[in-house]
């Protein structure tokens, strides 16, 4: 592990090593809650890594120490479309996990989709009404080429944003429209966990963990209040300061 201005980073070689330690972290960490008397609130991501971290998490089942009843899910954004499009992070993620784990109908905390009669403004209303004050103890998240993180962009009117719960409009990335959480919102997180793979995201990665990006990329604005944690691939850490890379993954 490498501390970088107080954020942990993990390093691994390739973006399959990557999802299995995400997904061994989470259930430990999840575990660990529970003992101690909680019930978690996750907030869960999109993104190629998230959903592999998720078909591992689906295939341990009911095998793992974590008690999944017990454990509230969120989402960091979505794309406004309808409810079953394949495009919608929750769907992806809930198509693993629903079959293989007993999740709590109750504690699956949906953000609004487009085809359940309410606005775009309504729908980002209606999922802060519904956070009510829960502050995430783990919030996942991926990172963009461009930094972005959640559907929060860089020179995007959501990289200003207040409160908790946006309406986003002309995403640079289709599909146009979306909700996300603020970074201010982010922010409260106990703990922020980055899941970035590819040598795509190399240059973002830099700037987001050297801190020179901090106006640049909403990625270089976000950290847990009490852990942030960067888990990432060779190739994702291929632009780093060779001294911050472990010599045997180089």
């Amino acid at each position: 592990m490498t501390d970088v201005r107080g954020h942990e980073v993990l390093f691994h070689p390739g973006p399959d090593d990557l999802a299995e330690a995400l997904s061994a972290r989470l259930t430990a960490r999840l575990a660990d809650l529970q003992r101690e008397f909680q019930t978690p609130q996750l907030c869960l991501t999109g993104g190629r890594i998230a959903t592999k971290a998720y078909q591992r998490l689906a295939q341990a089942g009911t095998r793992a120490a974590v008690d999944w009843s017990n454990v509230d899910l969120w989402w960091g954004d979505e794309r406004f479309v309808p409810a079953d499009d394949g495009d919608r992070n929750d769907k992806q993620a809930l198509d693993l996990l629903l079959p293989a784990l007993p999740l709590s109908p109750e504690r699956i905390h949906r953000m609004p989709a487009s085809d359940q009669g309410l606005d775009l403004d309504a729908a980002a209303e209606a999922y802060a009404a519904e956070l009510d004050g829960t502050v995430m103890d783990i919030c996942l998240l991926g990172m963009g080429p461009d930094g972005h993180v959640a559907s929060i962009f860089p020179e995007h009117p959501s990289s200003y944003a207040t409160g908790t719960v946006i309406p986003v409009r002309a995403s640079p990335k289709p599909p146009p429209l979306r909700i996300s959480l603020t970074l201010e919102k982010i922010n409260t997180s106990r703990e922020v966990w980055f899941c970035v793979s590819g040598e795509d995201k190399a240059a973002a990665l830099t700037m987001a963990l050297l801190g020179t990006g901090q106006v640049q990329l909403p990625a270089a604005g976000v950290a847990g209040t009490e852990r942030t944690l960067w888990l990432v691939d060779k190739a994702a850490a291929s632009q780093l300061p060779a001294d911050l890379i472990p010599p045997g993954l180089l």
